[in-house]
């Protein structure tokens, strides 16, 4: 455990949910999400980090009556009973009012405002001030026209915490798949595929996993080419880069296998054969998990000092502002924060300040 993996509240974890985009679904969402989830999670310590007066008004155009009160701190409980209970839902003020915004429409203030509902969190986080942190989805052409150079989270995330080694897992109740890259073009990612990078994100999902109580995960390695390369046939990244790192991690006791051929490997995962798949670029390790539905899928960032969960869809410019928004995966990524949170929490013996 780093010298920032420390616990917020050593009896009821403390989360943060990031707003996300406030022209997005991410306020609509969070409102239902929160409304939904208050009476469920009374152990747990729950704040947005974004703006009061969007999420009041996402919470009228949903027809919800929460009471929305802002926090000076993380840990004032507010004039109500707090989002652990059925009380108000608690907002600590990060940057100006964006109720102006109009919903549906990309704009470099959308994009500072979410931004800033996320570097705010990350430092309250990195004080030991939170636990983990839950996050709206954010537009990352408004990132990019705010000036912002990180293009996702994940990449945020990784920059504003200093984590050596970090990488994108997908999952749900059926699948788990972490990913060597990201959010690159194809043909840049299959430059980017090396034995190194491969190896590091096997050893990250080994020990992430056994934090998480799996004593000997099972990890398999997709292929990048059809049929994994065919012994050559159909290319040579299995060859130069994926087999070598299998080979490296399993010389140093680690389960892994591959490279699979990525056609048929998600479905062995399903049926239980691997605990995690290490897929190669981002659609391959994408498609699997939100073919089996988005409302019960999380996003969650390995390798950082703290829990961090995520939908696993966009901010859905279509649907912002009509109410329709379906908050289910914000859901389970605040169940699945808590879930990681505590299994860590038993892992450790319960952390303390």
């Amino acid at each position: 455990m780093t010298s920032t993996q420390v616990s917020a509240a050593p009896g009821r974890p403390r989360l943060a949910v990031t707003m996300g985009d406030p022209a997005g679904i991410g306020p609509e969402i969070t409102a239902a999400a929160l409304a939904g989830i208050r009476a469920r999670d009374q152990d747990a310590d729950i704040v947005v980090v974004g703006d009061a007066a969007r999420l009041r008004q996402a919470a009228r155009l949903l027809g919800l009556t929460p009471a929305v009160e802002t926090v000076e701190t993380v840990e004032d409980p507010g004039a109500g009973a707090g989002a652990g209970a059925e009380g108000a839902v608690r907002v600590l003020q990060t940057g100006g009012p964006t109720d102006h915004l109009s919903f549906g429409q990309v704009s470099a203030d959308a994009g500072r405002a979410s931004y800033g509902y996320v570097e705010t969190a990350v430092r309250l986080a990195l004080d030991g001030r939170l636990d983990g942190i839950v996050t709206a989805p954010i537009h990352k052409e408004a990132w990019h026209a705010a000036g912002i150079a990180h293009p996702d989270h994940t990449s945020t995330l990784a920059a504003l915490t200093g984590a050596p080694r970090h990488a994108m897992m997908l999952a749900n109740n059926e699948l788990r798949t972490v990913l060597v890259t990201t959010h690159l073009p194809l043909a840049k990612a299959l430059t980017e595929i090396t034995a190194e990078r491969v190896l590091g994100i096997v050893e990250l999902a080994h020990d992430e996993l056994r934090a998480l109580g799996i004593t000997s995960p099972r990890i398999a390695v997709a292929g990048v080419n059809p049929h994994a390369g065919e012994g050559g046939l159909f290319g040579d990244e299995e060859a130069l880069a994926i087999r070598p790192a299998v080979e490296a991690a399993r010389a140093v006791g680690i389960d892994a296998s591959g490279p699979h051929p990525p056609d048929t490997v998600f479905m062995r995962a399903r049926r239980g054969e691997f605990d995690i798949v290490v897929a190669q670029y981002h659609d391959q390790g994408l498609i699997p998990v939100k073919l089996l539905g988005i409302e019960e899928g999380v996003n969650a960032t390995l390798g950082l000092p703290f829990v961090r969960t995520s939908v696993d869809h966009g901010t859905a410019f279509d649907l912002a502002g009509t109410g329709r928004a379906d908050a289910g995966s914000l859901r389970y990524a605040i169940r699945s924060a808590l879930d990681l949170e505590r299994a860590r929490r038993g892992q450790s013996g319960g952390r303390a300040r």
